[in-house]
């Protein structure tokens, strides 16, 4: 079969975009998201708001993979030091979630942002995340000037 061009449709929408605060991604809640009760795991809202940073970094052009690799002098990866997460209204299976992250800050080897996951208007989870990026040594290393205009947003 043919591709017709739809290949490239997909792939379009599937980090998301970048937005004038930072990053928006759309994501569907499916079963295996859920528990028994019918609403999203607890720990599963960990791995939407990882997939929204994650893609947010591919789309400014911080790829995890060339850090390992070493692209940048030296290998090193990103950590998450701290989490403060807010649950306030489950999500359920079949809803559309967005998840916005913004940039709070960025001081040395440390980013700060906030992410909300919502159900249209509605918030469901609300987290401030600390990350750093890390050398082979396990020593936090500094953030590539390059890197600090690209994450800070346009608006705050």
């Amino acid at each position: 079969m043919g591709d017709h061009g739809e290949s490239a449709a997909l792939l379009a929408g599937l980090s998301g975009a970048l937005t004038e605060f930072g990053h928006r991604l759309m994501a569907r809640v499916y079963y295996a998201d859920t528990d028994f009760s019918g609403v999203v795991y607890h720990a599963r809202y960990l791995e939407f708001l990882e997939r929204g940073r994650s893609d947010y970094l591919r789309l400014i052009g911080v790829h995890h993979t060339e850090l390992a690799d070493g692209k940048h002098g030296e290998k090193i990866v990103w950590v998450v030091r701290r989490m403060e997460i807010d649950f306030r209204i489950p999500a359920r299976i079949d809803d559309i979630l967005t998840v916005d992250t913004r940039t709070r800050d960025i001081s040395g080897a440390r980013i700060f942002m906030a992410q909300q996951l919502k159900r249209g208007d509605e918030v469901l989870v609300e987290a401030k995340v600390e990350a750093a990026i890390i050398g082979e040594n396990g020593r936090p290393r500094r953030f590539p000037r390059e890197w600090v205009a690209a994450f800070m947003p346009r608006v705050r």
